[in-house]
């Protein structure tokens, strides 16, 4: 299996510090080839650090982003109704996460990237980090939900 690319649709104006802490962990865990950055705002991009400028960074709107055919984009959408499968890794190439957490009551930021016509998926009833969402994503795509097997256990 390929391995897969993950949008992050940043949707501030400005870099915020909890959110270089993510972009940085998530950068970590998928390596820059595999990492995309959508910025809408040119400020953002300005204010990027240098070690993420590693990934794929771009001022494009995810619809026009080089390379990226949008049938092969999979919307992490908390209202889908769907959830994300393993088969889902035969169907998309990407996966692409926008809004932000914290919102209480939510404003429902992903409604901006719904509107584009993505299919999309769900991870579940529960609200999580953006980081958290990705690695959860990866780990159904990409190692078909296995259990990470611990140092010293056996396997199951």
């Amino acid at each position: 299996m390929s391995k897969k690319h993950y949008i992050i649709e940043h949707m501030e104006d400005g870099m915020h510090d909890w959110c270089l802490l993510e972009y940085k962990h998530m950068l970590s865990n998928v390596g820059p080839d595999h990492l995309w950055f959508s910025c809408l705002s040119e400020k953002c991009l300005e204010t990027m650090p240098e070690e993420l400028k590693q990934a794929h960074c771009h001022s494009n709107d995810v619809m026009n982003l080089p390379g990226v055919d949008p049938s092969k984009v999979c919307l992490l959408d908390p209202s889908a109704e769907k959830e994300l499968s393993p088969e889902d890794a035969e169907t998309f190439d990407y996966f692409l996460f926008g809004g932000i957490l914290g919102d209480d009551p939510p404003r429902d930021r992903t409604g901006e990237l719904r509107k584009l016509g993505f299919a999309g998926r769900r991870l579940g009833p529960v609200q999580m980090t953006t980081d958290t969402a990705l690695n959860v994503t990866r780990r159904v795509v990409e190692n078909q939900g296995k259990k990470r097997k611990k140092k010293g256990a056996e396997e199951n």
